[in-house]
């Protein structure tokens, strides 16, 4: 039966767009594939891995049968990305999916659709408001370098979203840093927070555009949907408490400096060539007026950088992990940074910016 008739482009796109989720290892082979179901003219493509669950739409369907059929995700899309730009059509015959573009013929086995495992939705959400893509995808960019990655905390494996009347706050940590991001928001009536799983926060950054149009969120108890152009991505949510983020973010600093963000980026980059993989140390030493930046390793070897600061409180020599550091500068936006410091080479350091009162990212100390 005639399935699909469209450019390579076309049929690209919507596959693309969910196949990022499916795992190149399953415990149950269906997951690797992909569920395709047609309705007239209408096609879905669904993909998920039983925690999210990405569904987007197409037009190109042949035919006004209702079909449906799940094949593997990869190989699917390895096989049109091969293919010229030209005319594709897909049909099934005899539990295969043949896929047809000129000259050129490919029959991939398909499982049935109705032992595909699809992700149920609640009758009611708790929290439902909208945003503007680009201002979501903002607010994720902002934190999600400080997301713990495989953390036995696993409340950490996330980004805490914090909803309240009037604001979202975006909240990440590993336990060695932290950063914090807010935007207004309108239609929420109660405060509510939620953790998000580290997969959905990148799945999201990647799908979402730098536009205006709105995204739907909907938050229940387990759960969270995002809804855009023609994408829902459903996930569910990390169960846990999430460290109280308020306590960890210092108010009575009384140190500070301005800085460009590139030239202490430079310098950080510079001095992170001759660190270690193991060690990731820089030094920093706050002097008169002075920022000094410096490395070493086992060799012997050593990196010093200096950048001219409007400093004039007491001398500070601590140390940070360069790594932190570089995260931070790559994803701010503004030209200048404040840094804000205590008298102590064990307490954190502060890092905000001027053009965002909302951006806070919090820096632990190493010793080197």
């Amino acid at each position: 039966m005639q399935f699909v008739q469209t450019t390579r482009d076309a049929l690209l796109k919507p596959l693309s767009t969910v196949a990022g989720i499916v795992e190149r290892r399953n415990t149950m082979p269906i997951l690797a594939n992909v569920l395709l179901r047609k309705e007239g003219n209408s096609v879905s493509f669904l993909a998920t891995d039983l925690e999210v669950q990405i569904t987007t739409h197409a037009d190109f369907g042949v035919g006004d049968e209702s079909e449906s059929t799940t094949v593997a995700a990869r190989k699917l899309m390895d096989i049109l990305r091969a293919l010229p730009e030209d005319e594709i059509s897909l049909s099934l015959t005899s539990g295969k999916l043949n896929i047809q573009s000129g000259k050129s013929r490919f029959a991939l086995q398909t499982l049935s659709a109705n032992d595909y495992p699809t992700v149920s939705q609640p009758e009611q959400f708790d929290v439902s408001f909208s945003l503007a893509q680009k201002t979501l995808k903002q607010l994720f960019n902002q934190v999600h370098f400080s997301m713990a990655q495989q953390d036995i905390r696993y409340y950490l494996n996330g980004l805490l979203f914090v909803f309240e009347p009037g604001f979202v706050r975006a909240v990440a940590t590993d336990g060695h840093r932290l950063a914090h991001s807010a935007t207004a928001a309108e239609g929420i009536t109660q405060k509510h927070d939620v953790i998000v799983p580290r997969k959905t926060v990148l799945e999201m950054q990647r799908l979402l555009g730098e536009t205006d149009d709105p995204v739907q969120i909907d938050v229940s108890s387990g759960q969270i949907r995002f809804r855009f152009n023609d994408v829902e991505l459903i996930s569910k949510l990390v169960e846990g408490k999430f460290p109280d983020y308020t306590r960890v973010i210092p108010t009575t600093y009384t140190r500070h400096f301005m800085v460009y963000r590139e030239r202490l980026q430079g310098s950080m980059q510079r001095a992170a060539i001759l660190t270690t993989d193991k060690l990731k140390g820089v030094r920093f030493q706050l002097g008169d007026n002075v920022l000094k930046v410096s490395s070493s390793n086992a060799e012997q070897e050593e990196a010093q950088e200096e950048i001219d600061v409007d400093y004039s409180h007491e001398p500070l020599d601590v140390g940070f992990n360069v790594s932190y550091l570089l995260d931070v500068l790559a994803n701010m936006k503004s030209d200048m940074v404040r840094w804000s410091v205590q008298p102590d080479a064990n307490a954190s350091a502060l890092i905000t910016s001027p053009d965002d009162e909302h951006f806070k990212y919090v820096v632990m100390p190493m010793r080197i």
